[in-house]
């Protein structure tokens, strides 16, 4: 009898438990689909071949923004372009080499702080370090260098994890058949967890078309389009937050959102659809 009363409360607590959560998420889901239906019904209908097509006049109250496409395309590439290879690099020094001990430590604690600083704090020191310092002013290659430290801790982070869900019988598998351990390492963990790597790309992608407080500071205001890393530029988030708070135009404010939030929809999905490809085929 006291077992049966005993199933019941625990019953009862779960079903508070799960009606709380399902609440929560649910009221996070309406608030994510609210704002994003209310920027695209404000902003797609003002999207155009010439609003895609022509670059600001008049400080953005006029024109289009395909200079400022552009500025996103070159700084964001170029900040992934960086990051990419010494974050996986790291990962796989961390997960296949290191042996522990203090130093990895410390290395480990440093990287997860450098992931909790405000991007204020990244563009401050761009504009002291990359600008000032060593003298590459207000550029593509200075906002690329400070997005890749920005983004450098999700991608060590997300190839660590998905290093470490490859099974230890194909690490030793592949060593007993006379592999070496870079061999190992790049003909058969790395293609295991190319979905992990993947998605820790895709989210620092994200993370650095976001990204506004860091640029301003780093990459400058132009509206030209650019033609080397060390001309300035303006990123689709700088020009947002430009035209928003000055008032400049609320038509191509709206516009602008809108079709930030749409690259960021269309990325996502297509990693979405990659990853399970990869995925597919790698449990083949």
């Amino acid at each position: 009898m006291a077992q049966t009363h005993l199933q019941k409360v625990k019953t009862f607590k779960n079903i508070v438990f799960y009606g709380i959560i399902g609440t929560l998420a649910a009221l996070t889901l309406a608030a994510l689909i609210i704002i994003i239906s209310y920027i695209l019904m404000n902003g797609l209908s003002h999207i155009d071949f010439e609003f895609l097509s022509q670059d600001p006049r008049k400080m953005g109250r006029e024109g289009g923004i395909f200079s400022v496409i552009i500025g996103t395309l070159y700084v964001t590439g170029v900040g992934i372009v960086i990051a990419t290879p010494i974050g996986v690099a790291a990962a796989i020094y961390f997960t296949e080499y290191a042996k522990g001990g203090k130093g990895v430590t410390i290395i480990r604690f440093f990287t997860e702080i450098l992931a909790g600083i405000p991007s204020i704090i990244f563009g401050l020191f761009g504009f002291a370090f990359f600008v000032i310092f060593l003298g590459m002013g207000w550029s593509v290659i200075s906002g690329g260098l400070t997005l890749a430290m920005m983004v450098l801790p999700t991608l060590v982070r997300a190839t660590e994890e998905s290093l470490k869900t490859v099974p230890m019988a194909y690490r030793e598998g592949s060593l007993s058949l006379g592999a070496t351990k870079w061999q190992t390492i790049t003909k058969v963990i790395i293609p295991c967890c190319k979905p992990g790597i993947l998605t820790g790309l895709i989210l620092g992608i994200g993370r650095a078309i976001g990204e506004s407080a860091a640029i301003m500071l780093t990459v400058g205001g132009s509206l030209r389009v650019p033609t080397s890393l060390f001309d300035s530029t303006r990123t689709m988030a700088v020009h947002l937050y430009t035209l928003a708070s000055e008032g400049l135009s609320m038509e191509r404010t709206y516009a602008t959102a809108a079709l930030l939030i749409f690259i960021v929809l269309v990325i996502n999905g297509t990693a979405t659809l990659i990853t399970n490809n990869l995925g597919g085929s790698n449990g083949n």
